[in-house]
């Protein structure tokens, strides 16, 4: 009962923070998600206070790069720690190893097909397309940090991901692969961190937005099944470990949390800046 109420409570606080914005005329878009909504004196308010004056394109842009550089140099290190300390370690690696081997041993005609499915659902072309026309409708709807945060989620996604493989080459697992892909890319798995990036960012977008409980449930749901099936799917096609997907995973989330980190600081230069142009004109 108590995490309902704290939902709630939450969810009340931004509604009064966009309502008293909203009668001082100092929020231009007062449709977004609260989820991207700063709260006062929050860490997002103190960065675009650092770049007071400068557009909210270019806050926006500072906070992905500053988010990108820290979370970048974190997901290496934590990969070293994994692929040449823990996997190691107890037999780790092997237990990892032997999910994939037992995947690999129940294949049939009918689950190849399906994980191939699992595999189109986490990556291209579906994902670039679907984020693509989400963008669009956003911004003929004007919600420009919207069309941002779904463009970028995917972008610094597969930005992160490719750093992380260029740094950390782990091969793949030893089984018969399903698919001809680069052999010491295993770590992280970019198809669930895809998935975490693009499904759960939606859910987080319209559960922030609207507040009813058995639509959360849903929308959570599903996006939680759709990254387990691509996951799964990954796996048993002999292209990650168990420890990839969770890896991948991880990094999707990082990447929603930078976006949410820079549209919440693009939306207060963006007041800021709006009632400065106020200030101007009386």
């Amino acid at each position: 009962m108590s995490v309902p109420t704290r939902t709630a409570a939450t969810a009340t606080a931004g509604a009064e923070r966009r309502a008293s914005r909203r009668r001082a005329g100092a929020d231009p878009d007062p449709f977004v998600p609260p989820i991207l909504d700063a709260a006062p004196g929050g860490l997002a308010e103190r960065f675009a206070g650092r770049l007071e004056g400068r557009h909210p394109a270019l806050v926006f842009f500072a906070a992905v790069l500053l988010g990108f550089a820290l979370v970048g140099a974190l997901s290496v290190g934590i990969g070293e720690l994994v692929n040449h300390v823990l996997l190691p370690a107890a037999g780790i690696g092997s237990a990892d190893e032997s999910v994939n081997v037992w995947l690999a041993h129940h294949r049939s005609a009918t689950r190849t097909d399906v994980s191939a499915v699992g595999s189109t659902v986490g990556g291209a072309p579906l994902l670039p397309i679907l984020v693509g026309v989400i963008a669009l409708v956003f911004l003929a709807l004007r919600r420009w940090r919207l069309a941002a945060f779904v463009v970028f989620a995917l972008a610094v996604e597969s930005a992160l991901y490719r750093v992380t493989t260029l740094a950390i080459h782990r091969h793949r697992p030893e089984v018969v692969r399903l698919e001809n892909l680069p052999v010491d890319a295993s770590y992280p798995s970019g198809h669930t961190a895809a998935s975490v990036a693009v499904y759960s960012g939606i859910a987080l977008l319209l559960t922030s937005r609207f507040t009813n409980g058995r639509f959360r449930a849903l929308a959570w749901t599903a996006a939680v099944m759709v990254t387990l099936f691509v996951a799964a799917s990954r796996m048993y096609r002999g292209m990650h470990h168990p420890s990839d997907t969770i890896a991948g995973a991880i990094l999707g989330m990082a990447a929603l949390v930078i976006l949410v980190f820079a549209c919440r600081a693009a939306g207060v230069a963006a007041r800021a800046r709006a009632g400065a142009t106020r200030s101007r004109a009386s």
